[in-house]
């Protein structure tokens, strides 16, 4: 292994979780140096993730542990599609809004699957869903709409973070402002694909954005205060009150997840794995966001009061 190359490919050591990068990167990285090496693009990997991925939600609908542990290793080999693809791009420069998207869309397929696969299976096993159809249905819709949230809050937060550590090249932070205008030169009559695919990310950020009020009068004092070019020392002390964060962002993405989705389905009650979003990861990320206000506000007032 090209350890330089290697560490290249990682986005920072203050947003890397541990099981990725005993894990997941090393094999990422191994599936983007072959991948580079046959000519295969990102974006091509990480369509090949969404049916691994589809794939295990379609075990996962089987009342039969072997067919399950299937179905976990092929959301393992999916995941370790979606760390490749991520490598391969900083490994080669092919970064793309499409590709962040997709990226993004790849994961909410896979759990789409999964979600559906766990509904028709408790409702044909369990004798509380099989009289109450339409509760698992009910809990499966919150509960997605709560992973929905609970992921991109967490990936705002990072790219945040990132956009301080490494500025604006080491980080995919973008504002509604800036989309909006993008969105507003495009056609539907001549960029009809680009434009849907504009649609859907001008309105995740906005969502973003809406959730985040703290987090958007700072970035307002930072662009008229400095104009882009913010002192070295406030990125110091952004980066110290939010790396404790950064734990938090990655129990609410991809590995815990699995973690509980597996327990669930080894103990033979996948309805738990519901249980698990709506209770635990809520709490944390209500936690999270209530946090990183308090940061940002702290940091305003410091602003304001013209300590940096």
């Amino acid at each position: 292994m090209d350890k330089q190359e290697y560490q290249s490919t990682l986005k920072s050591m203050d947003t890397e979780e541990h099981i990725d990068l005993y894990f997941y990167r090393p094999i990422g990285y191994a599936w983007a140096r072959l991948a580079r090496k046959l000519g295969i693009k990102p974006n091509a990997i990480t369509i090949a993730s969404i049916f691994l991925g589809v794939g295990a939600g379609v075990c996962f609908y089987y009342n039969n542990l072997w067919i399950n542990i299937l179905g976990m290793l092929l959301l393992i080999w999916a995941d370790s599609f979606d760390s490749a693809d991520g490598q391969l791009a900083r490994m080669t420069g092919q970064y793309s809004r499409l590709g962040r998207i997709l990226d993004g869309v790849s994961g909410d397929l896979w759990f789409a699957a999964i979600y559906v696969a766990i509904c028709l299976r408790e409702n044909v096993t369990s004798e509380f869903f099989m009289a109450h159809h339409w509760v698992i249905w009910v809990v499966a819709v919150c509960t997605g709409l709560c992973h929905a949230t609970q992921a991109a809050m967490a990936d705002y937060y990072r790219q945040f973070h990132l956009y301080f550590l490494k500025g604006e090249s080491g980080s995919e932070l973008e504002t509604a402002s800036d989309l909006r205008a993008k969105y507003d030169t495009l056609s539907w009559g001549k960029d009809f694909f680009s434009k849907l695919v504009m649609t859907f990310y001008l309105n995740y950020t906005v969502g973003q954005e809406k959730r985040t009020p703290a987090m958007q009068h700072l970035r307002k004092v930072l662009r008229d205060k400095f104009h882009g070019r913010v002192p070295e020392s406030f990125r110091n002390e952004f980066r110290a009150l939010s790396l404790p964060l950064m734990k938090y962002t990655n129990i609410l993405s991809f590995n815990w997840r699995t973690i509980a989705l597996f327990a669930a389905l080894f103990v033979k009650m996948p309805w738990l794995y519901f249980a698990f979003e709506l209770t635990v990861l809520n709490v944390l990320l209500i936690y999270m966001m209530l946090r990183h206000e308090s940061i940002c506000k702290k940091l305003t007032r410091e602003l304001e009061e013209n300590k940096f």
